[in-house]
């Protein structure tokens, strides 16, 4: 059965019975809390219990997730309690009777789906500034409590749920240019709103609508405008409801708002559905089942970071362990649509006293894992660039995970590592495994298995040569940092969608469930088809996420009718399209081809039949709230509205180009790597790469010979006199590479007949390699180097000859071979 087609998503948990009874209200505004309990490990972490002892397992179990956390006075311990409002599920009289009363505020099966989930992410009392991190820290106890459960191995099944019906109706859509928003909405945002939403404000806060680009400033606010009810728009329940810097009067500012985009949306013409269509039921993303439950192994997280604030700059830590292990994000920062935050030159940070969690609960263990879902904007990075980090600056560190161009690193600080936890364990090069795409990364330590990378749910690195042993060589000052610790200092640039920290290794079997359980939030879109096949509550059903700020996700369709006793006849399934807001998409239509027959010999009542195993990316337009979508098909059952491709254009006669040349040189990065082999020099010899990053941009990015410019042969130069004076000054690598000259003779003698053979003949037989079918001729080059070691051996008067000469002839020698055409053309 195709794993996209899972209509039954198997949770281990009891089933709970929701109840529509509402948690009484408690003050009705929102309430910030400084301080946290203790971690729920121990046993009364605030609340001082001294009734019953637990009647059954469950009761203690709990009391243990749940009760310890939420009972306390800076919580829910505040207003639900014996002779306060009810229920009263944090009473701390009779624990036993606190259980009884949270039956009904609890669905073990769908801890999300909780009342009291619901209702905190509705905005009742969340003890922190984000209604979306209470929800989710409650979510985690509460399924904390389901998994320790003794009725857990009872699966419990997540139906797929029937949308409302509904047609594609006529909508309003953004027009490309920004112009009429320009003279409309534009106006107000960036008289009242430019000092805090704009990438120059002291402290800029995205999303950038007030940007004086305006292009910029437009689609930031593209989402935030109701087109269709104006005064539903984002911009105007923040002013109207919320009370956020209101200039004047919050109604009125609303109001000012409301009219502004109303008139926007009437300069906009609506979109007519086509009636020649054959198409679908319409929904929103939000009108979808949540394809969650897919099963994180999260037994021994401590710390969790999703990112789903979406504004701000705070990354909040929802793993429910205590202290909460918030991060302030500061710098070149972005929040990315679907969960996730971009960094170029910015950090999110935690402080010194919360991050000690991460020591105290680590050293306890003896190992860890680092779990991440991380997408590098690039494969030129280097440092290595710091992804993630428990570090003191830059250089001091407990432990970090960064990039050096295709590899993943990992420093890790013990007694047999210095103390930035070097030696690294990284990648290999030849694997190239980072790649600038979204991938997940595991990184584990334990002291039997040392370190081992893991790279979207393989075993992409070990065999760790640094001995395992104890961390105990760890300071609990540091501070745990996403991106740079310090500013400027091996900045990563990328997008981190999710970051977890485990105080147990994990197995290769949580590695791939963790990997196969994707990021973000993910929903089953259900569109009804049942009136056009005459098949009660059939459904073409595909898996749908925010891929990015810009973008959706639509993958693996399937057929399903929720009707288990519904007959399938033949049905015939060809050219479909998905559909945006009242018109086709005008991109990713990779389902236009589809050409498939359904039928009662191929379909499962409890999977359906897999219509496609492939994905595509659909543009985000209005927002993940008010996007509405809808399939059309060329043909569905016995409905057809076949489409005629327009002809292309006629290919243009092909010029008659340039001959291209056979040959190219070594990029930047290939010359790096050649001359290190070359001379034995390793890359990351501090002056080496220090001499490198400083001469990066100069060396060529391409392989395109006719591209090559004289100053990357200056830079090329200068690389080289690095790598060969390295090699000399060295005397490990020098007296293995030269070992028959002698380096303590003057020059005026050292290099005299055969004598200078013992320079010529290592530097040729190790830098003119005989395994390529081109190569320079031996007795040429020797000639050169003859003649060059001749005129600087021209000891005249008043010149030196003296045995650090003798160095600075063999290291002429060296660079003049390392910089040429022989190690650079390929």
């Amino acid at each position: 059965m195709p794993q996209a087609n899972v209509r039954k998503l198997q949770w281990r948990n009891i089933v709970a019975t929701m109840l529509t009874v509402l948690l009484a209200a408690c003050g009705g505004s929102e309430t910030q809390v400084e301080t946290n309990p203790l971690p729920p490990a121990t046993e009364q972490p605030v609340v001082n219990y001294t009734g019953p002892a637990a009647s059954t397992d469950d009761v203690a179990n709990f009391k243990r997730a749940l009760w310890d956390n939420i009972a306390t006075t800076d919580r829910c311990g505040a207003c639900h309690t014996q002779g306060a409002q009810s229920p009263t599920f944090a009473r701390n009289d009779d624990i036993n009777l606190a259980y009884a009363d949270t039956g009904t505020l609890v669905n073990l099966s769908q801890p999300s789906e909780s009342l009291l989930v619901t209702k905190v992410a509705g905005g009742h009392n969340c003890w922190l500034t984000s209604d979306t991190a209470c929800a989710d820290i409650l979510t985690t106890w509460i399924s904390d409590w389901a998994s320790e459960s003794e009725q857990q191995n009872q699966a419990t099944e997540i139906e797929l749920q029937a949308p409302t019906t509904k047609s594609p109706g006529s909508t309003k859509n953004f027009p490309e240019s920004a112009a009429l928003f320009e003279s409309t909405v534009y106006p107000l945002l960036e008289n009242f709103c430019a000092s805090c939403h704009t990438n120059s404000a002291t402290i800029p806060i995205s999303p950038f609508f007030s940007s004086s680009d305006i292009d910029e400033a437009y689609e930031a606010a593209k989402d935030r405008m109701n087109l269709t009810t104006p005064s539903d728009s984002r911009f105007v329940v923040r002013l109207r409801d919320e009370f956020h810097n209101c200039w004047s009067n919050c109604d009125q500012d609303g109001e000012s708002l409301e009219d502004a985009i109303a008139a926007m949306a009437e300069g906009i013409e609506t979109t007519e559905l086509d009636e020649s269509l054959v198409n679908s039921n319409a929904v929103s993303l939000f009108d979808g089942t949540l394809a969650s439950g897919g099963g994180r192994f999260e037994q021994n997280t401590i710390a969790k970071w999703e990112f789903k604030a979406g504004t701000g700059n705070t990354a909040f830590d929802t793993s429910g362990v205590d202290p909460a292990l918030d991060l302030t994000l500061s710098g070149s920062y972005d929040w990315v649509g679907g969960y996730g935050i971009q960094l170029a030159e910015g950090k999110a940070q935690g402080s010194t006293t919360n991050s000690k969690k991460l020591y105290d609960l680590i050293l306890g263990s003896g190992e860890f894992a680092i779990e991440a879902w991380v997408a590098p904007a690039n494969v030129t990075q280097e440092g290595p660039a710091r992804i993630v980090s428990y570090s003191g600056g830059k250089d001091r560190r407990n432990f970090t995970l960064g990039q050096t161009l295709y590899n993943y690193d990992m420093l890790l600080r013990t007694g047999n590592t210095d103390i930035n936890g070097e030696p690294a364990l990284s990648t290999d090069d030849a694997d190239e495994v980072l790649q600038a795409a979204l991938q997940h990364v595991v990184v584990n330590y334990d002291a039997n298995n040392r370190r081992r990378i893991y790279v979207n749910g393989e075993l992409a690195k070990d065999g760790d040569n640094v001995e395992g042993t104890n961390l105990t060589d760890w300071d609990d000052s540091f501070a745990f940092v996403l991106g740079s610790e310090v500013s400027g200092e091996a900045p990563w640039a990328g997008t981190i969608r999710m970051v977890a920290i485990h105080n147990r290794t994990l197995s290769d079997d949580e590695i791939l469930t963790n990997f196969d359980a994707g990021v973000g939030q993910q929903y089953y879109l259900l569109f009804g088809v049942s009136e056009l096949i005459d098949v009660p509550q059939s459904y073409i059903v595909f898996e749908v996420s925010q891929y990015d700020s810009y973008s959706y996700l639509f993958a693996e369709p399937f057929f399903i009718s929720l009707d288990s006793s519904a007959q399938i006849p033949d049905i015939s399934l060809a050219g479909m399209r998905i559909g945006l807001n009242g018109r086709e998409s005008s991109s990713g239509q990779v389902f236009s081809t589809l050409n498939t027959q359904i039928s009662d010999t191929n379909y499962d009542a409890q999977s359906g039949i897999a219509l496609s195993r492939q994905g595509t990316i659909i543009p985000l337009e209005k927002g993940p709230e008010l996007d509405e979508f809808f399939l059309t098909f060329e043909v569905l059952g016995d409905n057809q509205n076949i489409v005629v491709e327009a002809l292309p254009a006629s290919p243009a006669e092909s010029s008659d180009l340039e001959p291209q040349s056979d040959i190219g040189t070594k990029h930047f990065a290939e010359i790096n790597a050649t001359m290190s082999v070359l001379t034995t020099v390793p890359m990351n010899t501090p002056t080496i790469n220090d001499t490198f990053i400083q001469l990066k941009q100069q060396l060529p990015s391409v392989t395109d010979i006719s591209s090559f410019l004289a100053s990357n042969q200056m830079g090329i130069t200068q690389l080289a006199i690095r790598y060969c004076d390295t090699l000399v000054e060295t005397d490990s690598l020098r007296n293995a590479y030269f070992p028959d000259f002698d380096f303590t003779l003057p020059a005026s003698s050292a290099y005299e007949g055969d004598a200078r053979d013992g320079v010529l003949t290592p530097i040729i037989s190790n830098m003119l390699l005989s395994n390529i079918d081109s190569q320079a001729d031996e007795t040429a080059v020797r000639g050169e180097l003859n003649l060059l070691i001749d005129r600087l051996t021209l000891c005249g008067a008043g010149s030196s000859c003296d045995t650090q000469y003798t160095k600075t002839i063999a290291k002429a020698s060296c660079a003049a071979v390392l910089g040429s055409a022989t190690m650079l053309i390929q």
